[in-house]
Parts: C-alpha cells; structure tokens; sequence
C-alpha cells in the first residue's frame, strides 16, 4: 500500500528546508577548502611569493586567529590616569600626615601652597593641547590636596576649634572654590559634581555641633539640604550636578524621615511634637513638591505616597501625643480620612493620586490592628481572651465602614467599598456586646440580629451577597458557641438561626448551598443541647441526630434541592459519622445506629443517579449484624460471614442479569469468599466434624452450580475450599499412616511420584491446557 504523497505547501516546505541544509554545508566545505589551500601554498611557495585569495566563503581557523582586542585606547588611557593621580593623592596624604612634622611652618605653607597652585594650574596648557583626560586626572588631585590644605590649616592654625563646625567651614569654602574653580574651567566636569557634593555636607556638619547638637537641629540642617539639592536636581544645571545633588537628596531625606519619626513617637511634650510634626511636615512639602516637578508617571508615584504619609504622620504625631495611648491609631486614621480631602481639590492629579495611597496604606493598617475585636469576640466561648482597646478598635472599625460606603476615587473603587462595607459593619455589630460588655442575653440578641441582617442582605444585593452570607455563616457559629455556655439559651437561639437560614435559602435559591446545611447543622446542635437539658447519654444523642441526617436525605431528595442536593447529603452524612461517634461505647445502640443509618443511605440509593451509596447501605447493614452479634456474645465465625456474604451475592446476581459480559469472579467472587473462607479456618481448628461437613457440603453445592453453569469462580473456589475441607479430614488418619511407615518409604514415593510424571508428561500438558480451556469457556 503506497503512502500518499504530502500536500503541496508541506512538500514545498520540506524542499526549502532540504535546499537550506544543502546550502550550510556547501559552505563549510568551501571554507575548510580554502583553508587548505592556503596551508598547501604557505608550504610550498617561496618565502616572498604572495599567498593566494581565500575567496568570499573562506574562514580562517579559529587557532591561527588574532586575539581581539578587550580594551580601547582612551579606556586605557582614563584607567592610568586616574590610577596615577589616586596614587599621587595618597602620596600627598602620607606626607601631609608623616613627614608633616619635619618642616618649618614656613617650609609647610610653601610645599603645600606651591604643590596645590601647579596642580591646579596644570590643566591649562593640557587643554589648549587638547589632553582633556589628563587635565581631568590632575583637576581631580587638586582638589584633593585643597582638602589636605584644609586639615593641615587645622592641625597649625585652629586645633583647638569644634571639629563639625571646622568641617562646615571647610566644606563651604571647598564647594566655593570648586565651583569657581569649575567656571574658570568650564571644559572639566569633575568640580561641580565635587562642590554639589560637598556643599550638601556643611549645613548638616554644622547642626550636629550647633547648640549642643540637638537632634531636631540636625534633622532641620538635614531636610533644608535635601530640599535645595531636589531644587538643584531638578533644575536645568548639568546632568552630572543633577545626578550628584540627586542622590544627595535620596540620602539626606531618607536619614532624616527616620530620625524625625522617632522624635514624634517619642515626644513627651506639647512642643516636641509640634517641633516634629513641623519637620514631618516639611519632608511632605519636599516631596509634594518633588512628585508636582517630575514628569514621568512611575517617578512621581513614590514621591507623592510619600508626601501624604509623611503629612499624616506629621498631623498624627501632634494627635497622639494629645490623646490617651490606646487612641493612638484613632488619631493617625482621622488624619488620613482628613487627607482624601485633597483628592477634591485642583491639586495636580498626582498630589491627588498620592493621597489616595497614602490614605489607603494608614487604613490598611488601622484595620490590621482593630480586626482582632471580632475576632476575639468570635472565639471568646472557647479561649478567654482580652483586649484592651476595644473601645477605639470599635471606632476605627465604624469609621472604615462609613468611608468605604461613600467615598472612592471613581465608580470602580466606590462599588468595592459598598460591597465591603457590610462586612466591616457586621464586625463592629458584632463586637459590642464585648465592647461594652453587655448582659449574655442582650449580647445574643445583637448577634442574632447581625445574623439576621446579614442573611436579608444576601437575598436582597446581588453583588455582595455571598460576602454577606459568609458572614451570616462565621457570625452564626459564634452565637452558637456563645449560647452553649449556658443550657436554656441554646433551646431559644439555635431555633431561631434554622429558622433565618432555612427562610433565606427559600426566599432566594441561590443560598441554599449554603443556607440548608448551615440550617441543619445548627438543628444537630440544637439536638445535643436538648440531650445535654435533659442529662441524657451520648448514645442517646447520637441515635437522635439521626433524625436530622434522615431530614437531610428527605431535603435533598426533594425536586426543588436542585443544587443544594449535594451539600446538604454531605452534611447530613457528616452529621451521622458524628452520630455513630457518640454511640459507639453502647454496643446494643450501636448497633441499632448503624442499621438506620443504613436505612437512610439504602433510601438514598434509590435516587437517581446514588446508586453507588447502596454500597455503603450493605456495609452499614453487615456492620449492625456484627455488632448485635458481639453484643450476644456470638463467637463463630458463619453468624459473621454469611449475614455480610449473603447481600454481596444478591447484588452479584442482580448484576449479571442485567449485563451478561460481567465475568463470575466479579459477581460471585467476594461473597463465596466471605463465605467460605472464614469457615475454613475455623474448621482447620475445630477438633469435631460438624463445621466440616457442613462446610463441605456447601462447598460441594457449590462446585456442582459452578460446573452446571460452567462459572469459573464458583467451581473454582468451591473445588479447593472441597478439597482443603477433605485434606482436613484425612489429616489425622495420613499422618499415623506415615508414622507406622518406614523411613526410607516417602522418599521412595516421591521418586517414584517423579518417575511417573515424567513418564506421562506430554499428556499431562495436554490435560492440563485442555483444563485451561474449559475454564477459560466458563462465565
């Protein structure tokens, strides 16, 4: 059979595929060609004779191959001058520090002086030669040694005055005459990154040592630099100078903030708070107006957050301070809800951006710190926990609520507030009867009405409504466990929350997923509760939670389930797991446990689409039996086997009528062997012959339907439990048989056993394999 030819684009395909691959080659052999010709001539050739053409194709050999260059010339070049005017500052260091103290003041001022003035001086005649780099390397070691100039000028002339406050000086005189050092050479572009650089550092060299160098001093000194290094960042000066004066700023800011926040939480006093709210609060006016300047999206996103939350902490520190400790963070969130107010004014849409965030970020964190109050209020019936500020955790959670239910950048951002709002006022519904420790009935009675509405506004929203029904859930099982603190309560509550979720569930379909099991695991509570009123056992109980797993297969057998069906069979089967629990240490009830339950899973099986759960019927019904029977004290092991063999067959037999293809070792095999089996031990261990011959002739009965119906399993089984039973039998007599044998005799069996197998042992093949096949015949 010929394969059909592929379709044109494919065939064409794999022609241009076949034509580039041909191509590649072609080419590699022609290189490699021309390299050995080239070998060849070198060889051959005279010394003076040129070599010929390689062609456009040839490629040199990758040993032969110069090595390419990893540097340039001026690279180079920028690398030793720099190296060398780095070692000619260290050499100037080294005698400014060591041989300093050999000369005479005069031999000093001149050393130095002379060396700085042709060090500075040399760039002049190298850029009218046009050595920029060099002039460059030596501009750099003047400046240096100006600042060597300035220690040795301290160590002789002021060594007794405030070192910060020589520094300053020093710093500013330096910046200066860098500067003007720069505009004499505007073709340099080392001094003015220099002076930009050092100028940041005197203002703040200068607080440190001012005044006692208070803190608040040096935080001032700090900010005012980063301020007019921001304005020198984003001026139109060189890039160099805006880079340099940048990064000065980063860094000066980004020590500052911290020191200014840690003197706002520490101030003990009226004007130490107000003097770092003022300092916050001009770190927010440098970045407001840092993120108003910038003009890329993503660089002004930071600036701004930052503005607004340094403009909150700023407000926030001078609050806290006023206000009880635990009120703290009431304070820091007033003034962040204060700040959404710049989102309504004609600020730049950035400013108003940044408040947003930074808004958001101080709720986000006031949230974190007022969600433990329903949370403690959840699980107060079963961990006695406290919390101390439960009054102010209540605030901040109401006013969240508010600001979410109105407030919002745009349309999206609002519809998400209104839909979270609920959930945090439910929170807060729910803590006060801990906030202000209300009486227990009270209290319930709150939670109750939390529940409640919650569950009214999952019928009533569409949006919002399972947010609104978890939290219908979450708040039900804390009223359950609160009212189990007591033994009436739960008789009144518990009734009440079946009848909130069943009523929901059948207002609006779409909750009873969720409403009709949450209905019926409270009715299970409210079982226990009943038992527990009237001091009952928890056999007694387990046999009356029964009732409500028989209520779920009821529900969901209904039409109008639909897709509750499932969570409400799966709750009630939880619910009667639970049952079965509490009855096990009562055999008798037990037992009696296990076949309702068996009652109500054959019931379920009869739905369409349960079947399988008949499965789980029959093993709740053999259980029953076993159970009884141990509760009598029934030790053999038939009245155990055939009570659990008997539905397996039956279901064996059901099967293969209604599909004959279903092999017999799939129908009738696990229920023979459930039993026979057990019986067989037993009889092996049993010193009378009643169990054995019963048990042979059943397995007897057995083999003869096997071979009638010419089913494997059952012939097959009930020929060796047959033959195992007839082994038993003839136990006894075979081994006094062999004791009054001699010793040499069963060695001579077995030889003689071998001797005849292998005579015969073509036709025992051929018996064996047409065995084989009549078993394979059979069903």
């Amino acid at each position: 059979m010929t394969t059909p030819p592929p379709p044109p684009a494919e065939e064409l395909r794999l022609i241009d595929a076949e034509l580039r691959s041909l191509d590649a080659r072609r080419a590699q052999l022609l290189a490699r060609r021309a390299w050995l010709v080239g070998v060849l001539w070198a060889a051959n050739a005279p010394a003076n004779a040129p070599s010929p053409s390689p062609g456009p194709w040839a490629q040199a050999p990758t040993q032969g191959r110069t090595p390419r260059s990893e540097a340039s010339g001026p690279d180079v070049q920028n690398l030793l001058l720099l190296l060398g005017g780095l070692l000619l500052g260290i050499a100037s260091l080294v005698f400014t520090v060591v041989a300093w103290g050999s000369l005479g003041i005069g031999g000093r001022a001149l050393v130095l002086g002379a060396l700085t003035t042709v060090v500075l001086a040399a760039p002049v005649p190298l850029l009218r030669r046009g050595l920029r780099a060099t002039a460059e390397s030596l501009a750099g070691l003047g400046m240096t040694l100006t600042v060597l100039d300035a220690y040795a000028l301290y160590r002789v002339a002021l060594p007794d005055a405030p070192v910060a406050t020589y520094a300053a000086a020093a710093c500013a005189l330096l910046a200066a005459l860098w500067a003007g050092y720069g505009r004499l050479f505007r073709e340099l572009r080392g001094p003015w990154p220099a002076a930009t650089a050092v100028a940041q550092l005197a203002l703040p060299l200068w607080a440190s040592d001012a005044d006692g160098g208070t803190l608040e001093l040096f935080v001032a000194a700090l900010l005012a630099c980063s301020a007019l290094a921001a304005a020198a960042a984003l001026s139109p000066l060189r890039p160099s100078v805006r880079w340099t004066a940048g990064v000065g700023a980063c860094l000066e800011g980004a020590l500052a903030v911290p020191c200014a926040l840690w003197l706002s939480l520490s101030a003990h006093g009226a004007g130490a708070a107000v003097t770092a709210g003022l300092l916050l609060a001009f770190a927010a006016l440098i970045a407001a107006a840092v993120a108003g300047r910038l003009r890329e999206r993503a660089a002004t996103t930071a600036p701004a957050m930052a503005a607004g939350l340094l403009a909150v902490a700023a407000a926030g520190g001078v609050v806290r301070w006023a206000v009880p400790w635990e009120w703290a963070v009431p304070g820091y969130l007033a003034c962040a809800l204060l700040l959404l107010a710049v989102t309504r004014t004609p600020l730049p849409a950035v400013l108003r951006g940044g408040a947003a965030r930074a808004s958001a970020v101080v709720a986000g964190a006031a949230l974190l710190w007022a969600l433990p109050l329903p949370v403690v209020a959840l699980m107060r019936p079963l961990v006695p926990l406290e919390i101390p500020y439960k009054l102010p955790a209540a605030v901040v959670l109401a006013a969240l609520t508010a600001v979410l239910a109105v407030a919002g950048p745009h349309e999206v951002w609002r519809a998400r507030g209104r839909r979270a709002a609920p959930v945090l006022g439910a929170a807060v519904l729910y803590a006060l009867p801990l906030v202000f420790e209300l009486p227990r009935g009270a209290g319930l009675t709150v939670q109750v009405l939390v529940v409640a509405g919650a569950l009214e506004a999952a019928r009533r929203t569409v949006d919002g409504a399972w947010a609104a029904l978890v939290v219908a859930l979450v708040a039900s099982g804390g009223v359950a466990l609160s009212s189990g603190q007591t033994k009436v309560a739960p008789l009144v509550v518990l009734p009440v929350l079946i009848a909130l979720f069943a009523a929901a569930s059948w207002a609006r379909r779409a909750l009873a997923p969720a409403g009709l099991p949450a209905a019926l695991v409270h009715a299970a509570l409210l079982v226990v509760s009943v038992v527990v009123l009237r001091d009952g056992e928890g056999s007694t109980a387990g046999l009356l939670l029964l009732t409500v797993a028989a209520a779920a297969a009821l529900i969901a057998s209904r039409p109008w389930a639909g897709p509750a069906a499932l969570p409400v069979e799966v709750t009630g089967a939880v619910v009667g797991g639970f049952a079965l629990l509490l009855t096990v240490f009562d055999p008798p009830v037990l037992a009696l446990a296990l076949a309702l339950a068996g009652v109500i899973a054959g019931a379920t099986a009869l739905r369409p689409g349960r079947r399988p759960v008949a499965h789980v019927a029959t093993v709740l019904f053999v259980l029953a039996a076993w159970v009884r029977l141990a509760a009598w004290e029934v030790s053999a092991p038939e009245a155990y086997a055939l009570p659990a063999a008997l539905p397996v067959l039956v279901l064996g037999v059901l099967r293969r009528r209604r599909d004959a293809s279903v092999s017999s070792w799939s129908a009738y095999a696990p229920g023979l062997a459930v039993a026979l089996l057990p019986s067989l031990v037993a009889a092996w261990a049993d010193p009378h012959g009643t169990r054995p011959l019963l048990l042979g002739a059943a397995a007897l009965a057995v083999t003869v339907a096997g071979a009638v119906r010419r089913l494997q399993a059952p012939l097959v089984l009930g020929g060796a439990v047959l033959v195992l039973d007839a082994l038993h039998e003839l136990a006894p007599y075979l081994v006094q048989a062999l004791g009054a044998l001699p010793r040499w005799a069963p060695p001579a069996a077995a030889g003689l056993v071998l001797l005849l197998l292998g005579t015969t042992y073509e036709r025992r093949l051929r018996d064996a394999r047409r065995a084989r096949e009549a078993l394979r015949r059979m069903g």
